[in-house]
């Protein structure tokens, strides 16, 4: 059935984050200079996340976006197309049938085999390259207000979650997304409606064998039933709706425990995103900046701690902080990883450039698996710059005072005294007379670190608390910006405090 306008405007576009300043660093009080090192080996490799090609909204094909990159001197490469870019808004009562659509370029309207196909032809063209399908998702956007009035608002539409590591075109196709498709997989929740209209339809065929008016008006119930069937919209993409209001954090989750139980991983992508109020025509679209999905979601991999925009939520004591606070007392099941997202569409826009947002990966060898690994337990560090400009996070790790085995990003080690943190940093030839360095334990800025690059940092911090799961994390200032994510500490007594106390 051919769609109506009706007296509905809608103007569909995808929401880009503005590009602000980089994240500003509090200064301390307690300061330490730093010693000058060189350049070690056994350094991690540097990728790019969030990269649209021309399935969706980018201007450039896969294999030019590999070649660009390689050329940039990075090994690992993750597209993250929209899996399906589509706003619609349907008259009542049949809000299904009387509907205006509007959908751009995505991975599903294209079709996802090819997109796969195609990563797939452009890691075999370049097997130095490690080239990962993921996507970026809008599960959820629901409206108020009315075409009629002029207020027609579309809410939350901005709020994005990035999937990563599916393999299959079954997998995208069947995400729990708005207008992604057909799926008999939400068919249940229609039922009751389609047994009345199947009754009807039925009724009506029999009247149709009559004569007369009989004839006639079983004609009329089955156009009807016929309607409403279309309208009750059985082979729905998701259980949710854009007509029944705010669903809280559900559509989102939803998207999460679905990649989950894929085997596939997600991160929420620029929470505190400044770009996502403003008028669009004759449309309004609303999504205000959302960091609370960090503390009211579960069972993500991650999210965008670097990005286009001001980011608040890694200061110290911070939502982050308080979400990895959370997972050390056994609230959480999982802690959340920070990583750095490109939103790269072409070069020079917004006065962005391929490379000046850079994930770095602690990996043995360079390998898919070892890649995704490294983002699923959390061996990753990000980085804001300005491309060739850089900063590389050489080794960031915790030892017993005593020596022994390192715990690096993303680990957990067990101490029976006081842990020695080791931070080693270095950069291009470019790099600034002296950057800034801070130690964050437990959300607690314990120490900044001053000097020029590349430095090393050793220091053994003070604090031993028996029974104690605490985690230590560190940031950069001065030569762009750059995020470790989270080393865990579980603190034991030892003998001799035992002894002491009578233990």
């Amino acid at each position: 059935m051919g769609l109506k306008k009706g007296p509905v405007l809608l103007m569909f576009a995808i929401l880009l984050p503005a590009i602000f300043a980089a994240c500003p660093v509090a200064a301390a009080d307690a300061r330490t200079e730093a010693v000058p090192v060189e350049r070690s080996e056994g350094l991690p490799a540097r990728g790019l996340i969030d990269l649209r090609s021309n399935f969706s909204d980018g201007a450039y094909d896969v294999e030019t976006l590999v070649r660009m990159a390689k050329d940039r001197g990075f090994s690992v490469v993750i597209i993250n197309d929209h899996d399906r870019a589509a706003m619609e808004y349907g008259l009542a009562p049949l809000r299904n049938v009387v509907k205006k659509r509007e959908e751009k370029g995505s991975v599903n309207r294209w079709g996802a085999s090819a997109w796969l196909q195609a990563i797939r032809e452009a890691e075999k063209k370049h097997p130095d390259m490690v080239v990962i399908p993921g996507t970026e998702s809008a599960p959820f956007y629901h409206w108020t207000g009315s075409p009629v009035r002029g207020d027609l608002t579309a809410w939350n539409h901005e709020r994005r979650i990035l999937t990563i590591g599916l393999d299959s075109a079954e997998d995208y196709q069947s995400l729990p997304v708005l207008h992604n498709g057909f799926t008999t997989r939400w068919m249940g929740m229609a039922l009751p409606g389609i047994f009345a209209f199947l009754a009807a339809l039925a009724a009506g065929a029999v009247m149709i064998r009559w004569k007369g008016l009989y004839r006639i008006a079983g004609i009329g119930v089955v156009a009807v039933s016929l309607v409403f069937l279309v309208n009750s919209d059985p082979f729905r993409s998701s259980p949710f709706d854009p007509y029944s209001g705010d669903q809280g954090i559900a559509p989102w989750q939803l998207l999460i425990d679905d990649v989950h139980g894929k085997g596939g991983l997600t991160f929420w992508n620029h929470v505190e995103t400044q770009s996502g109020v403003r008028d669009m025509g004759p449309v309004k679209v609303h999504t205000a900046p959302h960091p609370e999905v960090l503390d009211e979601s579960t069972r993500y991999t991650g999210f965008a701690v670097l990005y286009g925009d001001t980011v608040t939520v890694s200061e110290p004591g911070g939502l982050w902080d308080r979400v990895l606070s959370d997972y050390c007392r056994g609230y959480r099941e999982h802690p959340a990883w920070g990583i750095a997202t490109a939103h790269y569409h072409r070069e020079g826009e917004a006065g962005e450039q391929l490379g000046n947002f850079q994930t770095g990966f602690f990996v043995e060898k360079l390998s898919r698996r070892d890649v995704l690994e490294a983002l699923r337990t959390g061996k990753t560090y990000a980085y804001r710059g300005s491309f060739p400009k850089y900063a590389r996070l050489d080794e960031f790790s915790v030892s017993p005072a005593d020596g022994g085995k390192r715990a690096i990003s993303g680990e957990q080690i067990v101490l029976k005294g006081n842990p020695v943190i080791r931070i080693r940093v270095s950069g291009d030839a470019e790099s600034p007379a002296s950057v800034s360095v801070r130690l964050i334990r437990s959300g607690e800025l314990v120490r900044v670190f001053e000097g020029p690059l590349p430095l090393e940092v050793s220091y053994e911090d003070e604090y031993f608390r028996p029974g104690e799961r605490a985690y230590y994390r560190m940031d950069m200032q001065g030569h762009g910006t750059l995020v470790s994510n989270p080393i865990f500490v579980d603190y034991r007594m030892n003998l001799e405090v035992k002894q002491a106390t009578g233990g």
